[in-house]
């Protein structure tokens, strides 16, 4: 197949492959001969669009036509501009549930007293400040010496969660530093924490125990300027937490305990074809087993947020989605930026014209799911099933709310690929075989597949099995390589 139009509705198609000026495609019984070269991922038209038009992709407006496009025309950023404003006024038109599949699936975790569950077994390094990053890395390093030995054999590694805040912070910055450290201290996925500050920051132990729960027996505390070695003092603290958290197994669990999070980073013309709508279907599995799934990058919902909207279970969700859009938007514009200025020149050079097209093709990871509830930036998850998480579009801030919301991992789908991963294990999705070849060493599943004639329903049965096997302990490609990464949304004033 050379091209695919995505729905009956479409104005356009999408090549799927390079194409040639002149060359013939028949697409839907309609003979179309292009009139430019068409690169894999971009669009062409299937119809004439007169100037002013909405161009359609996905059954959805993705802009408006800035001069008549011919049948077999480049359809791209030179020849359509986005219709998106500012902060919108909403209706909420509940679309009936979807009916989801259920799976009787388990996976291998690690129970811990509150019955959370986990999915690794991990020491965490948390400072309080920069100022101790390096100390943090030094104690990483002799904790993953020690696991290596092979005398902790139920712990599966020590990550140092090093970050440049916890100083010279005012104001709402400050609290969410302290917000996101504390929920990244009680991840499930944690059998040790050690909290590791300096003494004179801001952010200094004491007031951080503030937002901990101190009766967590799996916290432990170094505060570097009482100490006359902080290094040696740290190896004792790094001895007890290894050998208290060797004492966790893993159990069988249920797939209602488990927590995905969904991220899309370096996108392409084949994002929403491929690997979205594949880990929307992931998605749908998940939540239809009674467990949770967690979409971010409010900005790729810009176009598509009536969409998410509809879905909402009731009035106050919905209520909660239009602020969620709404406040973002603000939050674009106060800073006197438009809020459809979105994708990178990575995005456009694969095919992605404007964040209407973006997001209708982002938004596909979340399935069709219920909305069940809506989380600001640095909250943990309450509710089970599909909810909406506060965060902007860059890879590192929203995968590091996601973990900070205690999803167990970060299902990522990429049409360029990036060697990024946030504190819990980080799934790459390739939108394209050629990615998965030729980066083999960044990307863990290939939805490419799907426009080389594989089904989406054996597809996602098969990510099902590979998400299940990480989170039995099967490592991840950046996990391997020990690629972790946590980055905190600043917005104000640095002292």
């Amino acid at each position: 197949m050379k091209a695919i139009i995505i729905n009956n509705g479409d104005s356009v198609a999408v090549a799927l492959q390079n194409l040639k000026a002149n060359e013939s495609i028949n697409l839907a019984g309609q003979e179309i001969v292009l009139c430019d070269d068409i690169t894999r991922g971009h669009k062409f038209a299937i119809k004439n669009i007169a100037s002013g038009e909405s161009v359609i992709k996905y059954g959805y407006a993705i802009g408006r036509a800035k001069c008549d496009i011919k049948v077999g025309q480049h359809v791209h950023s030179h020849n359509v501009k986005t219709d998106l404003q500012g902060a919108g006024c909403y209706a909420y038109h509940k679309l009936p549930e979807a009916s989801l599949k259920s799976v009787d699936a388990y996976f291998d975790g690690y129970v811990r007293a509150n019955g959370d569950v986990g999915i690794r077994n991990e020491i965490w390094i948390i400072p309080t400040v920069f100022c101790v990053n390096n100390v943090a890395r030094v104690l990483e390093k002799y904790a993953n010496k020690a696991i290596a030995s092979g005398k902790f054999g139920n712990v599966d590694g020590c990550l140092a969660l090093t970050h440049p805040y916890g100083c010279s912070q005012m104001g709402e910055d400050q609290s969410t530093t302290q917000k996101v450290l504390a929920a990244l201290a009680s991840h499930p996925n944690c059998g040790g924490v050690l909290i590791l500050g300096l003494g004179c920051e801001n952010n200094n132990i004491g007031v951080f125990k503030q937002f901990l729960n101190l009766d967590d027996e799996r916290l432990m505390f170094v505060n570097c300027q009482d100490e006359n070695d902080e290094v040696e003092v740290g190896y004792e603290a790094i001895d007890t937490l290894l050998a208290k958290a060797n004492v966790c197994t893993r159990q069988k669990t249920s797939i209602s305990k488990l927590r995905i999070g969904l991220k899309c980073g370096g996108s392409d013309g084949l994002s929403g074809i491929t690997a979205n709508p594949l880990i929307g279907r992931l998605s749908d599995l998940v939540v239809g087993s009674q467990g949770t799934s967690v979409m971010t990058e409010v900005p790729e919902m810009f176009g598509a947020e009536q969409l998410l909207m509809n879905r909402a279970k009731d009035e106050a969700t919905f209520d909660k989605c239009v602020a969620l859009i709404n406040d973002f938007k603000h939050y674009f514009t106060s800073h006197g930026q438009v809020v459809s200025e979105n994708p990178s020149p990575g995005n456009k050079a694969g095919g992605i014209t404007t964040l209407e097209d973006k997001s209708l093709g982002c938004v596909q990871k979340g399935g069709s799911a219920t909305v069940s509830d809506v989380l600001k930036y640095g909250d943990v998850l309450k509710s089970t099933g599909l909810n909406l998480l506060q965060g902007p579009g860059n890879d590192g801030v929203s995968c590091t709310a996601l973990a900070a919301a205690h999803c167990h991992m970060v299902l990522f789908s990429t049409g360029r690929g990036t060697p990024f991963a946030t504190a819990i294990p980080t799934i790459k999705i390739s939108t394209n075989s050629e990615l998965f070849n030729k980066k083999g060493a960044w990307i863990d599943f290939n939805a490419g597949q799907i426009v080389e004639g594989k089904d989406f329903d054996s597809l996602s049965m098969e990510l099902l099995d590979y998400v299940l096997q990480v989170a039995s302990g099967k490592l991840t490609k950046s996990e391997e390589k020990g690629y972790h990464e946590i980055i905190i949304w600043k917005d104000g004033v640095t002292m």
